[in-house]
Parts: C-alpha cells; sequence; structure tokens
C-alpha cells in the first residue's frame, strides 16, 4: 500500500504529464485563433449547417453599423467604404484580394478596401471542423474564418467571394445553382463560378443604398 506522501507525488507527476501533453497536443499557431469569439451556432457557413437568417443578419448588422460610426462624417457619399483586415488570414492574401476585386467591380454603392488598422470586419485562418463561415465575436464586430481543408475542397476564391458576400448582406441559398455565388458548397465542388449574379449585385446595392441609410439614422438618433 503507498504512503500518503508517495500517493501525492505520483498524483503530482500525472497532473505535470497531463499538462504537458494538453499543452503539446493543442498547439496552434496565432494566426490560426480566430481570437476569443463566441461559439458559432447561428451563422453562416459555406457547405450550411444550423445557421439560419437571424446569423445572416446579426453579422450584416455588425458590419453595418460599424460603417455607419464611420461614416456619419460624410453621409452624402454615393458609395461608403467596408475596410477589411486580412493580416490575420496571411495563407489567403491573394484570394481575399480576389474577392474584394470581384465584389468591387460587382457593385456600385459599396467597396471593399484591405487596412492595417481599424477594420470593419477581419480575416482569420485555420482548421476548424465546421468550415469556413462568417460570425462575429459576441462584442458587436464581424469576422470571416477561412479553412484549410475546405479552401483545398473547393474553388478557394469562390469560397472567399461567398463568406465576404455575408460581409455585404447576403443570406446563403444552399439549393440554389452553381450561378448563384450564395449557393457556395450547394452545387458540389465542381463548381467555380467566383463571382454574384444580376439579383445578388442588385440585392447588394439595394441593401447598402437602404440599409446604411437605416443605420446612419440610428446611429445619429443615438448621439
Amino acid at each position: 500500500m503507498l504512503s500518503s506522501k508517495t500517493s501525492r507525488r505520483l498524483v503530482a507527476l500525472a497532473l505535470g504529464t497531463g499538462l504537458v501533453s494538453a499543452a503539446l497536443g493543442t498547439a496552434v499557431p496565432a494566426s490560426a485563433q480566430p481570437a476569443p469569439v463566441a461559439p458559432v451556432t447561428a451563422n453562416a457557413r459555406y457547405v450550411g449547417g444550423a445557421e439560419g437568417a437571424a446569423g445572416n443578419k446579426a453579422f450584416f448588422d455588425a458590419v453595418l453599423k460599424s460603417v455607419a460610426k464611420r461614416q456619419t462624417a460624410n453621409p452624402s457619399l454615393a458609395s461608403v467604404t467596408v475596410y477589411y483586415n486580412a493580416s490575420q488570414a496571411p495563407s489567403f492574401r491573394s484570394q481575399i484580394s480576389s474577392a474584394a476585386s470581384i465584389w468591387n467591380s460587382s457593385v456600385s454603392n459599396v467597396k471593399l478596401q484591405s487596412t492595417t488598422g481599424g477594420a470593419d470586419f477581419t480575416y482569420y485562418e485555420g482548421n476548424d471542423s465546421r468550415g469556413s463561415y462568417a460570425s462575429t465575436n459576441g462584442h458587436g464586430s464581424g469576422y470571416i474564418f477561412l479553412d484549410y481543408a475546405q479552401n483545398r475542397q473547393y474553388d478557394s476564391i469562390r469560397v472567399t467571394a461567398h463568406e465576404t458576400g455575408h460581409v455585404l448582406g447576403l443570406p446563403d441559398h444552399y439549393s440554389g445553382p452553381c450561378s448563384e455565388l450564395m449557393s457556395g458548397g450547394g452545387p458540389g465542388t465542381s463548381c467555380t463560378n467566383r463571382y454574384p449574379n444580376t439579383t445578388e449585385r442588385s440585392r447588394v446595392n439595394q441593401l447598402w443604398a437602404n440599409g446604411l441609410a437605416k443605420a446612419l439614422a440610428k446611429v445619429n438618433k443615438a448621439a
């Protein structure tokens, strides 16, 4: 029978070994961690899941609110700029730039622009069994997470452009054809269309005309 002193030593050793093992087993590069965020339960994901309209709206509202606060100084501008920070997703720098160019050439009421400072939303990269998704961080800020495995399986620029579509207010429509950017992973891995269709472009322009006006009114009222 072990003495109490020996037992305590064994327990301490076991705990120490367990902590070391846990540390080794969970070490992930900082760039793969999207900072402390709220669990993704009802937000937009590229291949579907439990997300819904409420999740899409929460993400868009977070970005819209951020832009509206800055836009109050220039409420009469014909188009507004949404700033994004891609520094936490270095592996996807090219895809993010392409996605921004696609949207900038497709719509007129809103433009996407890269920044290394304060941004309206941020891109992150890493491994996540849920795939790529758009979400909020629990503090009213939006972010896009790009999953490594999914971006190898699907056309990576389409994935990025699709998730960026949520920034601009578009919901998922997985039952749509490949010609719909927001059909996401619905059409399968063979779909490589990276551009929004006419309906999607029109909807974004409408949202950033009427939606922004309402957001500005709300911000000015609260001031």
